[in-house]
């Protein structure tokens, strides 16, 4: 006999959960509880949104469902953007939500929400459990569709009452992993269309990669010298010192690369959607019917064909997919392998930082200097805004695993994603970069670092504006300032309040003093970088923007 919160935690045990982010509340004070009773790590979050998004970067960098459990109503709606960012990215993750006891429902009692009505369009499943005895069957499932096909996050809502109440149900048994793997007659019409192109390329994206697949990947393009691609913010699945590495599709693509893949013949997108930011808005590739000759790799059936309509469609995960690329081998070696060489040196010169630009701080130089003082396994974590710009297009990732960023653009992510993957990987280089607007979505997430003694080091880069919404607005309606200006606190002061690092950077060559301070502090910090908002984008000022130049 165990009660339903026992249950739900001995779920979580059999399908070897070892961490679950949480803000505490009474709805579930059951399985709170239980938890006790456990090694489960349960790490108490400041804010509903930062826990499901540290669940989301747990799932992002091991390919496990990411566990949060929230309270009812506003705990569940302030951790819906979690939930947005892992449906659009496809993330492994399951969120439990504490819910009104079952004889209170469809009265509106105190912060009922009904939950499929609310999140079906965030979440693969959303589902209720009335029974206490169907704890177990829920819970298998919930972790079976979080990871199978194109993975996404599940909600749990748990009536307060099933919590408490105590039966006798099965033992609860881990979740069997689905997978799709290509045939043979796929691989051979692969082959046939890889020996009959003259302007291929590989553009790598979504889940469901681990470090075996991009080794794989990386041997295949070797094999046939070729091009690859990756997409927006999944740039840690190909080394981008490898000769074969053309640089990244997504927000304010090389120009050069674009242009490679509107020309090529054959694309070959493995594991993505290729949604609107990786196309360039849809323009790399036509929709519905590209120009290209098209083979789509995905391990939901139902992507294939859904924007795109390819010329062979192969049901499978990255993983299964590289595997059976193995043996696949040119007859003769392949006629575009210095097409291959010229489009690798493309990206090298596209992302050379600039040396120079206005005001005092130029991030070029802080840009180069980290890439000479970070490790290669040091993991990089950002949310949304122009400064991430000179992280995606700067720094050259080498390595599996060392990306944390929301593909759906959502604001104040990097924080709390620093925070998971310092807790994963707590001999690995966290760096958080953000904007003063991004930080401060998220920002109450660094008590959570300081409480757990994670020595993040965070990158506010402050230009006192909401700089991609101004540059819109000043290129749409010039000159008329609505609604960006932003009015900020002494960021390391900040820092120091919670017992972290705090660092203030106002001149270029303050950086890279700054920053050995904060690492040699082994604290949780905050280098916060003044930088002028006429520094918009690494090639155009505010005001030539302004201006139409």
């Amino acid at each position: 006999m165990r009660t339903g919160g026992q249950l739900i935690v001995d779920a979580l045990v059999a399908n070897g959960v070892r961490r679950i982010s949480c803000v505490p509340g009474e709805s579930y004070l059951a399985v709170l509880d239980a938890l006790h009773d456990t090694d489960i790590d349960v790490v108490v979050c400041r804010q509903e949104g930062g826990a499901a998004m540290m669940a989301d970067c747990w799932g992002r960098l091991t390919g496990e469902p990411g566990i949060c459990m929230v309270t009812r109503g506003p705990g569940a709606t302030n951790a819906s953007a979690g939930l947005h960012i892992a449906r659009q990215d496809s993330i492994p993750m399951i969120l439990f939500i504490g819910q009104v006891q079952r004889e209170a429902r469809e009265r509106e009692a105190f912060q009922e929400i009904e939950y499929r009505r609310a999140f079906t369009e965030v979440a693969k499943w959303v589902a209720e459990i009335d029974d206490p005895k169907r704890i177990p069957e829920f819970v298998t499932r919930a972790f079976a569709v979080a990871t199978s096909g194109r993975p996404g996050p599940v909600v749990l809502a748990l009536p307060e009452d099933i919590l408490t109440e105590t039966v006798e149900a099965p033992a609860a048994q881990p979740y069997t992993p689905v997978e799709a793997h290509p045939g043979p007659k796929q691989i051979a019409q692969l082959r046939a269309l890889l020996e009959k192109a003259e302007r291929p390329i590989v553009i790598l994206g979504g889940t469901r990669w681990n470090e075996d697949s991009v080794a794989g990947i990386t041997a295949f393009a070797e094999r046939w010298a070729l091009p690859v691609s990756c997409s927006f913010r999944r740039q840690m699945l190909f080394d981008h010192l490898h000769p074969n590495y053309a640089g990244d599709s997504g927000i304010g693509i090389n120009p050069a690369l674009g242009k490679e893949i509107r020309e090529a013949d054959l694309v070959v997108l493995l594991g993505g959607r290729y949604s609107e930011m990786p196309s360039s808005g849809y323009t790399l590739l036509d929709s519905p019917y590209p120009k290209q000759t098209l083979v789509h790799v995905h391990p939901d059936a139902s992507e294939l064909g859904r924007v795109y309509r390819p010329e062979l469609a192969i049901c499978a995960g990255a993983s299964d997919f590289v595997a059976s690329l193995a043996d696949l081998a040119p007859a003769s070696p392949p006629r575009w392998a210095e097409r291959t060489k010229a489009m690798h040196a493309a990206y090298l010169a596209w992302s050379t930082p600039p040396e120079t630009g206005p005001g005092d701080v130029q991030m070029g130089p802080i840009m180069t200097w980290l890439e000479e003082n970070v490790p290669e396994d040091a993991i990089f974590t950002n949310g949304a805004g122009n400064y991430a710009t000179w992280v995606h297009r700067f720094h050259r990732f080498r390595r599996f695993a060392t990306q944390a960023a929301p593909t759906s653009g959502s604001m104040g992510y990097g924080l709390p994603a620093a925070v998971a993957a310092k807790q994963l990987f707590p001999q690995r280089e966290v760096i958080c970069f953000a904007g003063d607007g991004c930080f401060l979505m998220h920002g109450q997430e660094f008590a959570t670092a300081v409480r757990y003694n994670l020595p993040i080091i965070t990158v506010v880069v402050n230009n006192g504006i909401y700089g991609t919404i101004r540059m819109h607005q000043e290129r749409e309606y010039p000159g008329r300032v609505s609604a960006t200006d932003l009015t900020n606190p002494d960021f390391a002061a900040y820092a120091k309040s919670f017992g972290g690092h705090g660092e203030t950077v106002s001149r270029t060559e303050e950086f890279a003093a700054a920053f050995l301070r904060a690492r040699a502090s082994g604290k949780p910090s905050i280098i916060e970088v003044k930088l002028d908002p006429e520094a918009i984008t690494p090639a155009r000022t505010l005001s030539q923007i302004r201006d139409g130049r």
